[in-house]
């Protein structure tokens, strides 16, 4: 269930709004990087300090795809410079963070940078960042003193029944846990082909790729992220002149590759990339390519908590 009180916090005045509701302030539909900036994330903590949360759950984590749909241009790193590895270690489903950390990964949806996420204490506090400055806060009590000095901040808290950003409107995923009884279907699989692929998205739009046999199996994995969907496909095909010249016509379709020096690569295209990536394969060892619009891997499942290994929690 949701929190019972649901502010929307924004800098638009209402006052600035046409018949139908539409802003026709002066307001930029873009962080400032600046005092507004600020202020959003005063509020946030003010409301946070109103309901006792001083720390956070970083919820279905993501990053940016390869369209990029933020007002402002994607940054390396996704704008997680600075609060997780590289490796992004730390920054994944269930993954707790001070309070602290937290107004820093909404400064950086804020701005675009690539990252997004929600970040909730369970069903008492939630805060989500939308589109276009669009900022909100859920609480199991009403926190008035954070209304007002959302007020005096400069911006405009509205009640609403529910955020639009809220886990109950998302489209059904896969929900299937990557249990004991998955991985014994991972090695009758493996029992007829030897060989297969396995897909780690350990966060949205960003996957690790392992090749897996009998013996390796179990030290794969260990190693794999908290709370990541698991996708078992064919190995790939040694052929990589006639994976190439499969690609499909007229729609997008994910390459994956192994290069020479064993590292799994991939990347999104179509046929106009045939002549690039063509250069690009004179020494990949195998290839394949998955369809976008069919995603049907062998087997799929979410590697469940008592099977994650455990993780920082993002303290940088």
């Amino acid at each position: 269930m949701p929190p019972a009180f649901v502010h929307q916090i924004t800098k638009y005045d209402p006052a600035d709004r046409d018949e139908q509701g539409r802003y026709i302030g002066a307001e930029d539909t873009i962080s400032d990087h600046g005092p507004v900036e600020a202020a959003y994330l005063a509020a946030v903590a003010a409301f946070a300090q109103d309901a006792g949360i001083d720390r956070l759950e970083i919820r279905d984590p993501a990053v940016a795809g390869y369209v990029h749909f933020g007002a402002e241009p994607s940054v390396a790193g996704h704008g997680l410079d600075g609060l997780f590895p590289p490796d992004l270690t730390g920054y994944h489903d269930g993954a707790e963070v001070s309070l602290p950390v937290a107004l820093e990964l909404i400064r950086v949806m804020l701005r675009d940078q690539g990252a997004w996420c929600r970040l909730e204490a369970g069903d008492t506090f939630t805060v989500h960042v939308g589109w276009d400055q669009y900022l909100y806060v859920g609480s199991e009590q009403p926190c008035p003193h954070a209304v007002a000095r959302t007020r005096e901040l400069g911006l405009f808290p509205r009640p609403l029944a529910a955020s639009p950003y809220a886990a109950e409107f998302d489209e059904a995923e896969v929900t299937e846990p990557a249990d004991e009884n998955f991985w014994m279907r991972v090695r009758t699989e493996l029992a007829s082909r030897r060989t297969l692929l396995l897909e780690e998205s350990y966060v949205r739009n960003a996957a690790r790729w392992h090749r897996i046999t009998p013996k390796n199996l179990d030290a794969v994995r260990v190693g794999l992220g908290p709370r990541a969907l698991l996708s078992v496909w064919p190995d790939l095909n040694p052929d990589v002149t006639a994976v190439l010249a499969a690609l499909p016509q007229d729609e997008s379709a994910e390459f994956v590759w192994e290069a020479h020096d064993g590292t799994f690569n991939h990347a999104i295209v179509d046929d106009t990339h045939f002549r690039q990536l063509t250069a690009q394969m004179t020494d990949a060892r195998a290839a394949r390519v998955l369809p976008l619009t069919e995603h049907r891997p062998l087997l799929c499942a979410v590697l469940p908590d008592s099977d994650a290994c455990s993780a920082p929690d993002g303290d940088r």
